[in-house]
């Protein structure tokens, strides 16, 4: 029977006290995977947009016996000055980190903004995951053996990335511009695999699969429509998280990275997602559009500037 098959979610103890950082874990398939690896005595730090609803999933954890260190880091990721924040509040209480679960994401009617100037759909499922994971890269290094799960979706595959209209302002849809940000996060974890395959660090990808979640539901009536509908073709919450505790946990997986999965086994994501140009231009091209977040250009202007001045076609 098959890890994803098998029933209860079997997640192995965690070998020596081992500390977990989780986006979006207060709903979904992020509730569900804190709440797996609270049980079997992983310590997690769970950023969370809503201080309630994550206050609801940790009770959640102890009311199930769940006796590891769970915190709360409450924060937007669609704006990047919380991005950093979220991660100097958890380098300032830990200089570790061996499990970084990329999970939080969106989809949105209409485009919008983000208060630096961004796409939001770009921002929140690519861009926030980039820079999260780029500035707890020492605490990653520090543990190693490490890992990085980042949840994509088969979305991708019907998507390219769109050099010249990053931002959607020339055509615009919520599936079109999820689905772009889901193959940014396959060729993300593709690169961040390649830079750090001799630091002891994995990466490696993930299709939940549809679940029968909120997702979508807080902002707009077309996504919760939407998300209503596929409730017919949809697998529960905790059969979504399978794929995600799997990559975070398993010894057969310890050495594997750069890597997509499904239900729990590798697959080849679409052409553009297995492109090691694309992957080096897409990382390039966000390392600049996030300059004044990282530090690496401290005379650049806010977020918004950089997005409209950058020629994607050039790099």
């Amino acid at each position: 029977m098959s890890f994803l098959q098998s029933s209860p979610i079997h997640v192995p103890k965690p070998p020596q006290k081992t500390q977990v950082l989780i986006t979006g874990a207060s709903r979904g398939i992020g509730r569900v995977t804190a709440l797996e690896l609270a049980k079997r005595g992983y310590n997690l730090t769970l950023v969370v947009r809503d201080r309630s609803r994550g206050e609801k999933v940790v009770k959640e954890a102890r009311r199930s016996g769940a006796e590891s260190a769970i915190e709360l880091i409450v924060g937007d990721l669609s704006r990047m000055g919380d991005v950093v924040r979220i991660a100097n509040e958890f380098l300032s209480a830990h200089d570790s980190l061996d499990i970084l679960i990329n999970n939080a994401g969106a989809i949105f009617q209409t485009r919008g903004l983000t208060v630096d100037g961004f796409e939001q759909t770009f921002a929140t499922n690519h861009l926030s995951y980039f820079l999260l994971t780029r500035l707890l890269e020492p605490a990653l290094e520090k543990a190693a053996p490490s890992r990085v799960v980042v949840v994509a979706s088969n979305a991708h595959r019907w998507s390219t990335i769109k050099w010249d209209d990053l931002t959607y302002e020339k055509s615009y849809s919520a599936f079109g511009a999820y689905a772009a940000s889901k193959l940014a996060n396959v060729l993300f974890t593709r690169e961040l695999a390649r830079r750090l395959e001799t630091k002891g660090v994995t990466v490696n990808s993930v299709h939940p699969g549809y679940v029968a979640t909120n997702f979508g539901r807080d902002n707009s009536l077309f996504a919760s429509v939407f998300a209503r509908m596929g409730q017919v073709f949809a697998i529960s919450e905790e059969k979504g998280a399978k794929t995600s505790l799997f990559l975070a946990t398993h010894e057969s997986v310890a050495g594997v990275t750069g890597k997509y999965f499904s239900k729990c086994r590798e697959e080849a994501p679409n052409k553009h997602g297995q492109s090691e140009v694309d992957a080096a231009r897409l990382w390039r091209l966000t390392e600049q559009l996030l300059a004044p977040w990282l530090g690496t250009s401290r005379d650049a202007g806010g977020g918004g500037e950089c997005v409209r001045v950058l020629d994607a076609r050039a790099l």
